[in-house]
This record gives C-alpha cells, structure tokens and sequence, in this order.
C-alpha cells in the first residue's frame, strides 16, 4: 500500500509541477507581442501573445486605396500577427511538454489551459 502512497503523491507533484509551469508560460505569452503585416507592409496589426489585439497601424498609403481595400488589408495583417502568435503558443507549450519528460509534440489537453 505504501508504494501506491508514493505512486500518488509523486503524480500530485508532477501535477502542481506542469500547472505552475503553464501558467508561467502563459505569463510569458501574454507579455509578448506579435507583428503581422498585409502585402506591401502596409498594414501593421500587433497582437498579444494571447491573441489579443494590442494595435493598428495604418499608412496614408493604406488609407489612400479606399474602405474595402482597407478592409481587406487589415485583415490580411491581422491574419499574419495571429498566425505568429499561435506558433509561438504551440512551440512553447511543446518546449515545457519536453522540458517535463513528455514526447515531441504538444499533448493532448497541455494547451487547454491557454484558452
């Protein structure tokens, strides 16, 4: 029965161990800006590393080409910047899987407490 103790209280640390981790991560990722750009550069959008908008830059260029134009290109950065933003997401949350023993590859659930 001691070993089964042990088994416990070993998986509870492992436990405490990947949320505290998690969190630091998240901390990490939220402080964090990502830039994303339309065609041209034209557009700028900054984004958090927890997907939030932080800003928009646009050039007189930009606003020269008319609302749908715009629109478009807006979009376009926005687009970029949430990509960058999420690949930095997965590749950290892979470093600290592999940085706790688990295989490549971001498990199943490690990122859910990113949502």
């Amino acid at each position: 029965m001691g070993n089964m103790q042990n088994l416990y209280e070993t998986v509870k640390k492992a436990q405490m161990v990947v949320q505290v981790e998690a969190v630091r991560v998240q901390k990490e990722l939220a402080a964090a800006e990502f830039d994303g750009y339309c065609q041209d550069e034209l557009i700028k959008a900054t984004l958090s590393g927890n997907q939030q908008p932080v800003h928009i830059e646009i050039t007189d260029a930009a606003m020269e080409l008319g609302a749908e134009k715009l629109s478009l290109l807006v979009t376009e950065a926005y687009k970029d910047a949430h990509q960058k933003s999420v690949e930095a997401m997965k590749e950290r949350m892979s470093n600290l899987a592999q940085s706790l023993g688990m295989p490549r590859g971001m498990p199943q659930g490690l990122g859910d407490s990113l949502k």
